[in-house]
């Protein structure tokens, strides 16, 4: 701030102090609205699942999770048809209990199949598209 001498320089500075001030009150209010706007639940919540979103290692887990999940549920479902006696029930548990730990100690080659499973199911489904556009 440069020294004041006269009334004209003082009203210079006071014009431009106001004008600051001003500058400065509206900035600090955008940034208090973005505040409130960040802290809101919703918001919150959004930013939670954009985060999830973009991690790669939650995704790997979830669709390590999803593909061991969907290998228990059809071998569960397949067992089912075969439990008629007891030594099928023996055959069904045992083959449950290897699935079980091979997915629990070889994560990413349970990974890789769910992937190539997918790929496979995306194909397909694009196959018919295509065949149906035709």
């Amino acid at each position: 701030m440069q020294k004041v001498n006269s009334e004209t320089d003082l009203r210079q500075a006071i014009l431009e102090l106001e004008g600051k001030r001003t500058a400065e009150g509206a900035m600090l209010r955008e940034q208090f609205f973005q505040a409130v706007e960040s802290i809101r639940p919703v918001n919150l919540i959004k930013s939670t699942f954009r985060e999830v979103a973009l991690s790669r290692e939650i995704k790997d887990k979830l669709l390590t999770t999803g593909v061991s999940l969907a290998a228990g549920f059809l071998v569960r479902t397949a067992i089912g048809f075969l439990t008629k006696s007891p030594v099928k029930r023996l055959i069904g548990a045992a083959l449950m209990y290897g699935i079980t730990k091979v997915a629990a100690t070889h994560p990413e080659t349970v990974k890789s199949l769910g992937k190539g499973l997918i790929k496979i199911i995306k194909s397909k489904k694009r196959d018919r598209t295509l065949n149906n556009n035709v």
